[in-house]
Parts: C-alpha cells; structure tokens; sequence
C-alpha cells in the first residue's frame, strides 16, 4: 500500500537519476546492488501508483456512463 504522501513525479526522478548512475557511474557492487533495490521498489510503487489512477479513472468514467443511461 502506498502512503498518501507519494510523490509519484518525484519518484520517477529518483528512479531516473538511480539509472543514470547505475549506467554512467563507477561505483561499488554493494553500492550498485543498493541502488538496484532502491530502484526495484520505486519502480513497483510508480506501477501501483499508476494502476491505482487507471482504476479511477474507470470508475469515474463507468459512473458518468451510468449516469447518462439513467437520464
């Protein structure tokens, strides 16, 4: 479950800046292997996040569609 202070757009920067240094940067395997999780979990919540705002918006239009029916 995500907080409710999830920061999608920051957590995408995040997620874009960890492969940028995994790609470009010479650093440690401990450190790259930090950095891959870190970069695994982020990207598992910017899917729920994303997920959780398709579901929304099918909600909401499922109901407008209701709503127009029902008039």
């Amino acid at each position: 479950m995500l907080s409710k202070d999830f920061d999608f757009e920051s957590s995408l920067k995040e997620l874009e800046k960890i492969a940028t240094m995994l790609e470009n940067e010479q650093i440690s395997l401990e450190e790259s292997i930090a950095l891959f999780e870190k970069g695994v979990s982020l990207s598992n919540d910017c899917s729920k996040y994303l997920e959780n705002a398709k579901q929304r918006i099918i909600t909401l239009t499922n109901a407008e569609e209701e709503s127009e029916n029902n008039a």
